[in-house]
């Protein structure tokens, strides 16, 4: 494995962590409410079908991966 493998992985560790402690702490508590998501809420039954929040985070997703490739070495 080459240092820059490791390097990669420590990064991701640390960056599932922050997510991580701000999904916890309650800072993404708007992630699944935005306008756009579908939400019916039924006695018996509920659909949930998060749409706008799904398309943001592909966006983020795809943005960070761009970053990551055009000045990763």
């Amino acid at each position: 494995m080459h240092r820059s493998t490791g390097l990669v992985l420590i990064l991701i560790g640390l960056g599932l962590a922050l997510v991580g402690l701000l999904v916890w702490t309650g800072a993404f508590s708007w992630f699944g409410r935005l306008p756009g998501d579908l939400r019916i809420e039924r006695p018996s039954v509920r659909v949930y079908v998060p749409i706008t929040s799904m398309l943001l985070l592909s966006l983020l997703l795809s943005a960070l991966l761009y970053l990551i490739r055009r000045f990763w070495p």
